[in-house]
């Protein structure tokens, strides 16, 4: 993500430096260099972009996986935690109940 925006911003101050050189001044120059930036963005940093992306949807992944994991780790326990309610009570004298 850092690399993206590092990017993002050298872009944005090239663009700007290269507006100031031609004359453009005040809030103008911030203006057109801001839109002018984002349009060269989308089509320049295309492959820094899809990185990002797939490295995001990685991350949500190995989440939703730990977090399956734990709940079957839960379950197991639940199912243990039952067989020995079960088991107690198969140990107790049907008379004194």
């Amino acid at each position: 993500m850092a690399r993206y925006s590092v990017l993002r911003l050298m872009i944005f101050f090239g663009l700007l430096c290269a507006l100031w050189l031609l004359g453009l001044r005040a809030w103008l120059l911030l203006v057109v260099s801001a839109l002018g930036s984002m349009v060269v963005s989308y089509f320049v940093l295309q492959g820094p972009r899809a990185q990002f992306s797939a490295s995001i949807a990685n991350r949500v992944d190995a989440r939703a996986r730990r977090v399956a994991l734990a709940q079957a780790q839960d379950t197991d326990e639940d199912v243990e935690d039952a067989k020995a309610v079960e088991g107690s009570k198969a140990d107790e004298d049907p008379v004194r109940g």
